[in-house]
């Protein structure tokens, strides 16, 4: 029995053993922020445990210090301290939708939540910022009402005392929700981190109200209880305002910006086309298109996207999943009625021969994702009668991935060919066929 009260706290056999995972100035440590716990390997689980060793913990201090201030309120009559009370045990029950919303988070996809139920963090920040707001508007109600009807407050002592409790208790949660919440980047986690350590600042308040009525104020206790209410109103602010903006996909400007930063660490990336990124309860997805060259094998670009995918692990920490996209080529390139591209793999070269529309016309051209040095290319074009089309194919823009011929290839796009290929003393022909898509027109200007 004993063993299973020392686990529920933390501090048995799956305890949290999280000593190296502080990850303050570390920017480039994403596994460290997912680390393993006794053998827990996947990243859910394991922040996931850590953050309901966080609510458990608050929630048991937050009841004590609701408890202690109960008591004095219940013989001194300060409506100061109520208000403080009311809210410290509504910050209490708010480790109630927290931590539902962790254990469902624990649960795998599935066929109609295919992302898991991640989200269900966003709803309980919600439900916090609704008891939150509860609590300000009762504790409104009761300052209001003593300022209107006065009433005497007795053991002054007592309460400087339970005020002091309450900033203790309140920084003592702080301390738990916003460190496990930047750990595990949950917004609602250390939404009500912050709110709890505000709530602690204004339990001093009820300090101060007892100073008040000592030195012959009465009105200062409910004074001191309308400014805590007041408070916890920024609260509900400041909280709602956080919880929304993860709920409506919103991210740090600065997510999007490591992003392009990251792909500048990838050779061969051309640019970043798009980038996006969204919350998904305390774990962020990123979403990238990239441009690269198109006449990359299949291999090569693969290589590029595993490279982009380990380099925004690095700079992302809180990075949970990564999909990298290529961007389709422009306007410029196969025409919507030119035959199907030629793959070519050969000794000296790899990339893709195409017939392109160019501002000058229709040209052959040669991507080319590997080649030899000072390598040549031309294409010989088999022909009715025995008759052999020429197309030397030289640098687009003195880009040497680019190669491109001075005309175009004549009519019809229909032929057997080759592509010839040399480089120094070696040379090698890589025959191909294009075939003309069905129902094309063979009438076209030529450049």
């Amino acid at each position: 029995m004993l063993t299973k009260v020392v686990d529920w706290f933390g501090f048995g056999s799956h305890g949290h053993d999280h000593g190296g995972h502080d990850h303050g100035g570390q920017g480039h440590d994403h596994h460290g922020a997912h680390g393993h716990t006794h053998g827990v390997i996947d990243a859910t689980i394991a922040t996931t445990e850590r953050g309901i060793w966080a609510i458990k913990w608050s929630f048991v201090i937050l009841a004590i210090t609701a408890a202690l201030q109960l008591a004095v309120v219940l013989f001194s009559g300060s409506v100061a301290l109520l208000a403080d009370t009311i809210h410290n045990i509504a910050d209490a029950t708010t480790a109630i939708p927290l931590w539902i919303a962790f254990m469902l988070a624990r649960r795998r996809p599935t066929p109609t939540f295919t992302y898991g139920l991640g989200r269900v963090e966003d709803l309980a920040g919600i439900v916090i910022v609704l008891i939150i707001l509860a609590s300000a508007l009762v504790a409104g109600y009761e300052a209001i009402d003593r300022l209107l009807d006065p009433q005497p407050v007795r053991f002054l002592g007592w309460l400087a005392a339970a005020g002091v409790i309450g900033f203790l208790g309140n920084e003592a949660v702080a301390v738990f929700r916003i460190r496990v919440g930047r750990q595990i980047n949950s917004a609602a986690l250390i939404a009500d981190g912050y709110h709890a350590r505000t709530d602690g600042l204004t339990s001093l308040a009820v300090v101060a109200g007892a100073v008040g009525v000592w030195l012959g104020y009465p009105l200062a206790d409910p004074i001191i209880g309308l400014l805590i209410t007041i408070a916890i109103f920024g609260i509900v602010w400041q909280s709602a305002r956080s919880v929304l903006t993860r709920m409506l996909d919103g991210v740090e400007p600065r997510l999007v910006d490591e992003v392009h930063h990251a792909a500048a660490h990838v050779a061969g990336i051309d640019r970043v086309v798009d980038a996006k990124a969204r919350w998904l309860g305390h774990k962020l997805h990123v979403d990238v298109e990239i441009a690269v060259n198109d006449g990359l094998l299949l291999a090569a670009a693969n290589n590029i996207a595993a490279s982009l995918k380990a380099e925004l692990f690095a700079h992302i920490p809180a990075l949970d999943v990564a999909t990298v996209r290529f961007a389709v080529p422009g306007a410029e390139g196969g025409h919507h009625h030119s035959p199907d591209p030629f793959l070519v793999s050969g000794k000296l070269a790899s990339g893709l021969l195409e017939i392109v529309d160019t501002p000058e016309g229709e040209r052959m051209r040669l991507r080319l994702s590997r080649h030899a040095e000072g390598l040549r290319a031309n294409v010989a074009i088999e022909r009715a009668g025995g008759a052999v089309e020429s197309l030397p194919l030289s640098p687009v823009g003195g880009d040497h991935h680019y190669l491109q011929s001075l005309v175009a290839p004549a009519e019809p796009h229909e032929f057997s060919a080759r592509l010839q290929l040399a480089a120094g003393q070696d040379s090698e022909d890589l025959p191909f066929a294009m075939a003309e898509p069905e129902g094309h027109d063979h009438e076209h200007a030529h450049g």
